[in-house]
């Protein structure tokens, strides 16, 4: 199985979640005790044959399907307990070092480095946990994988709040960071930022933070524990593992790993639909039940459709995003009233970002950076074999995979799946 089905297959796990119109309108009740008690009932959501399909849908992947990749030789995460502890992969011998760039003219008046005993270590950045910790909802996606890892709650300290005090100086315009194997240039795996992205966000932007937890446990080595940095917004290269040395530079080139490769490193998350449950046969008369997933981008998602068409048959030439399909509207379903089977009782912990702390829901919905899931019913359709695709529409209006439809900046082609039925 290919990486860009690992989510899809396995984002599969017993939980239950009511409905919501794209307009906003009426919830959905699936006939089943107190989740959906009193809910108004949507015609498509209610149906039985959805049921099923939807009793398999968990918003936040668990842990044991995450999607998590090694790089290096060996991945750190395949090091043994002693070695992990050796090379300062365990909280207990774990520091970061933040540090002038050796090539460039930054200034940084209290440097925090290993020789010097100034580190920053596992206790010291649980301090400040105490004080400036920070969770939210983030969807993690390879920049070239047409699936994402994960769906995760992650928690960190702002890296602003540990950047601070090695008193910036002069000329800093980016941070470089690493993960482990930083010494070997071959290995290790690299990206960085702006650093106006570090100290600062946009209203309804979340801080870039030290992550040490992940749906509220503390990260292991293949999540890239202990401590990882997470840059929301950003497809996953961003977001190093094992993270363990930063350096300010005046240089204004970006050294990401990624960006040797003909990749944007740049880019923003796109908005994308894509299939979790359907079917590739049935038999006529039956009706086909449609579950999948929308990634909410940098312009969020407004609607999801879908679109049946005969097989074999050319697609337009002249219309090579199929804007001209005959797209009929899915329903996203709202937040969830269980999050996932990681989290006690799949409620939330205190307060990720997103969430209003009064109402106990998100501020809005899609959450841009997250998921949703929607569904859709097809009913008589004839016998004949077909093809099914489905597609995101932002905020803007903008059908996927416009408006950035290059591969290089992040996957969103328009998925296509068979379907034959029978007579």
């Amino acid at each position: 199985m290919g990486d860009q089905n690992l989510f899809v297959s396995d984002h599969a796990s017993l939980t239950r979640r009511y409905f919501l119109r794209v307009s906003g309108a009426a919830l959905a009740a699936l006939g089943s005790p107190a989740l959906w008690a009193d809910e108004i009932s949507n015609e498509i959501a209610a149906d039985p044959a959805l049921s099923e399909p939807i009793r398999q849908l968990e918003y936040l992947t668990p842990l044991k399907k995450f999607h998590m990749l090694g790089r290096g030789n060996p991945p750190p995460h395949l090091l043994p307990p002693e070695k992990l502890r050796e090379v300062g992969l365990a909280p207990e011998t774990w520091k970061l070092e933040i540090v002038p760039d050796p090539q460039s003219n930054s200034e940084l008046a209290a440097p925090m480095s290993k020789a010097a005993g100034t580190a920053l270590d596992w206790a010291a950045l649980m301090t400040l946990a105490e004080k400036h910790a920070v969770r939210f909802l983030h969807v993690m996606t390879c920049t070239n994988v047409a699936q994402p890892f994960g769906m995760g709650l992650w928690e960190g300290v702002p890296l602003r709040d540990v950047f601070w005090p090695a008193k910036p100086g002069k000329n800093i315009r980016r941070i470089f960071y690493y993960g482990y194997h930083n010494d070997d240039p071959k290995q290790r795996f690299q990206s960085s930022l702006p650093i106006s992205r570090v100290l600062e966000e946009a209203p309804g932007e979340l801080p870039v933070i030290l992550c040490y937890r992940l749906n509220g446990r503390w990260l292991s080595p293949a999540a890239g524990g202990p401590v990882r940095l997470v840059a929301p917004g950003a497809y996953g290269n961003k977001s190093v593992k094992w993270l363990q040395r930063i350096e300010v530079t005046n240089n204004f080139q970006a050294n990401d790993t990624y960006a040797g490769a003909n990749n944007d490193v740049e880019s923003p998350l796109k908005s994308f639909a894509r299939f979790i449950h359907a079917p590739q046969t049935v038999k006529a008369g039956q009706p086909i039940p449609l579950t999948g997933l929308a990634q909410a981008g940098l312009n969020s998602v407004s609607k999801v459709q879908y679109w049946l068409r005969p097989a074999g048959g050319p697609l337009p030439a002249d219309d090579p995003y199929l804007t001209r399909g005959d797209w009929r509207d899915a329903v996203i379903l709202p937040p969830p009233a269980k999050w996932g089977t990681d989290l006690p009782d799949g409620k939330l912990p205190p307060v990720p970002l997103q969430i209003d702390p009064a109402a106990g829901r998100p501020h809005v919905w899609p959450i841009p950076n997250t998921i949703a899931h929607w569904v859709a019913l097809l009913k008589g359709v004839a016998p004949g074999r077909y093809e099914l695709r489905c597609r995101a529409v932002d905020l803007n209006g903008i059908a996927q995979p416009l408006p950035r439809p290059f591969g290089r900046s992040g996957v969103n082609a328009i998925q296509m799946v068979p379907l034959t039925v029978e007579g």
